[in-house]
């Protein structure tokens, strides 16, 4: 296993004593494995029990996890652009069920219905996203980064006052209602987590925005009506590839003659398999496309792409100051969830972290406009103009 992950600077440590690294290694993190059934078990399918075990505490890390995990990415990633037979039945394809409306809901209860108390533990406290922000400064607070990653978002857009704008997967409602607030359009946004719902609707309500923002409970497929702009921000890798061309129609369906939009997703450089162990414990049903498989949303409906941008590095900083943020509260999640799901959580997002900055991982901004739009940008001018550093000037 090591020779195949080209000679790691880890090792294990057995049950026994006996420490093995490949030879001429300098070994800094060791891999602590109690006995020799999960040995067996970590060789058959690293991807499941790695996080299995590391979860359960059965398997000890010995030194820094992030920098563990920076070691395993890198390694795999190496392994994957010269795949050998073994290699390939190691990352065979995990398990995925087809994003259906009734396993969609399920699937996205699983991880967005913990509670809106969790996740206000350690998600900004402006806007509450849980997606990549946009550290138009390296400095920038994780609040400051959203803020700038919502109008990022909004000036690629263009959004104008008097727009409409309908939003598919809209978390707990962050852009739509800046949207509504700082950039004049009204707003109509899909959700099929009751959770975010709820708490949405609350702050629209709190915030004087109930007039402008509507969010509605109910799956991206059941979009009706005609807007301006389309806006997907961190919900494609939650629609599976055998949905891609229905999104497609549902955008091409939904968008007036001269419409525009945006998707914001995680994606990859390759076609690489899930993690068995992100499948099943942390994001089911999920699926990180490549560039070429994104295609599939915009070329069958002759949607027109406009802009692309990889903010792969951002979502690197974006991790740190979440998982930051979860160990400032470690004591509280732990109390109400129990050392299993601290052990998988912090595993989940360190593993996120390390992808991204390792390159296996990547975060892919497309601006895409129905063919017949002429009223396009001939630069990208409007995206910085009154814009410094990150920082809106109304």
């Amino acid at each position: 296993m090591l020779s195949l992950l080209r000679n790691p600077p880890f090792g294990f440590k057995l049950w026994g004593g006996e420490e093995v690294a490949t030879h001429g290694s300098r070994v800094r993190r060791w891999i602590c494995v109690p006995d020799r059934s999960k040995l067996y078990k970590l060789l058959a399918n690293p991807g499941l029990y790695m996080g299995e075990y590391y979860s359960d505490g059965s398997v000890q890390i010995e030194g820094d996890l992030w920098a563990f995990l920076l070691d395993i990415h890198a390694s795999l990633v190496a392994g994957d652009r010269d795949p050998s037979l073994l290699w390939k039945l190691i990352r065979r394809p995990a398990q995925r069920r087809p994003s259906t409306p009734e396993a969609a809901k399920d699937n996205i209860h699983q991880h967005y219905d913990l509670g809106n108390e969790f996740y206000r533990l350690w998600l900004d406290e402006a806007a509450m996203q849980y997606t990549c922000a946009y550290f138009a400064r390296p400095d920038m607070t994780l609040e400051q980064a959203q803020i700038a990653k919502l109008d990022h978002v909004c000036r690629k857009l263009r959004l104008k006052p008097g727009d409409t704008v309908v939003e598919a997967g809209c978390g707990w409602g962050g852009l739509a209602r800046h949207m509504a607030r700082h950039y004049g359009v009204s707003v109509k946004a899909f959700n099929i987590s009751h959770e975010q719902i709820v708490f949405a609707r609350q702050r629209a309500a709190q915030e004087g925005l109930a007039d402008r923002v509507e969010y509605v409970e109910d799956d991206y497929r059941n979009i009706q009506g005609r807007f301006d702009v389309f806006v997907s921000v961190g919900m494609l890798e939650h629609v599976g590839p055998e949905q891609y061309r229905h999104l497609g129609a549902v955008i091409d369906r939904c968008l007036k003659r001269d419409g525009r939009g945006l998707v914001h997703s995680v994606g990859s450089n390759a076609q690489t398999p899930m993690n068995d162990w992100l499948q099943r414990r942390i994001f089911p049903g999920s699926y990180v496309p490549t560039l070429r498989e994104m295609m599939e949303v915009f070329e069958p409906h002759f949607l027109s792409v406009l802009d692309v941008e990889n903010l792969r590095l951002h979502y690197e900083l974006t991790l740190r100051a979440w998982l930051d943020r979860f160990e400032r509260h470690v004591d509280v999640i732990r109390a109400r969830y129990g050392e299993n799901f601290v052990r998988a959580f912090r595993f989940y997002l360190a593993g996120c972290g390390t992808a991204f900055a390792a390159g296996s991982l990547q975060l892919f901004q497309v601006v895409f406009a129905k063919p017949n739009n002429n009223d396009l940008p001939w630069s990208r001018r409007h995206l910085y103009d009154s814009y410094h550093d990150g920082e809106r000037r109304d």
